[in-house]
């Protein structure tokens, strides 16, 4: 923790329901736009002690991290700490032959926060010619999952296959 009592970018919890860059980018922006009207709020002392409204998202978050934004240098802390966060968070990206459904995007970010990096964050696309399967690509690595990749090379066996279907050898 550092001196406003918010923890470094690199010890923040991300909760399930935030599974891309896009989402941390909103993490960000609803902590600036939360700071502003706490902050306007505070200048108007007009005695409205109304805490202005939190995505699901951004209240998983503040209580996964028990960040509590009553004190104004903890807010611009984490707004700074979540711009590094969002520049710097490990991104995977994901191209499947269909859209992938919410559920399935959370299951997979939770085994990719277990098995690669706690803050782990996935672009999704889309490629019909896929046909089946996943093409997944981090900053280091590719690996092609798809029906395509797997039947490359297997034509003949394929060709070979369905002519015993239809009964001609």
């Amino acid at each position: 923790m550092n001196e406003n009592g918010v923890k470094p970018y690199t010890d923040f919890l991300l909760p399930a329901n935030v599974v891309s860059k896009i989402d941390v980018s909103r993490l960000a922006s609803e902590a600036e736009r939360v700071d502003n009207e706490l902050t306007a709020a505070a200048i108007r002392n007009d005695g409205n002690n109304d805490k202005p409204a939190l995505s699901p998202q951004f209240g998983d978050f503040l209580t996964k991290n028990e960040i509590s934004l009553d004190d104004g240098g903890v807010r611009t802390e984490l707004i700074k700490q979540l711009r590094l966060l969002k520049d710097k968070v490990p991104v995977v990206h994901m191209t499947f032959a269909v859209t992938a459904d919410g559920e399935s995007l959370r299951q997979i970010i939770d085994w990719l926060r277990v098995s690669a990096h706690p803050q782990t964050v996935i672009a999704v696309g889309l490629q019909p010619g896929l046909v089946a399967g996943a093409y997944i690509r981090t900053p280091n690595h590719v690996h092609d999952f798809s029906m395509r990749h797997a039947m490359d090379g297997q034509r003949d066996v394929l060709i070979k296959e369905l002519e015993a279907l239809r009964g001609n050898k």
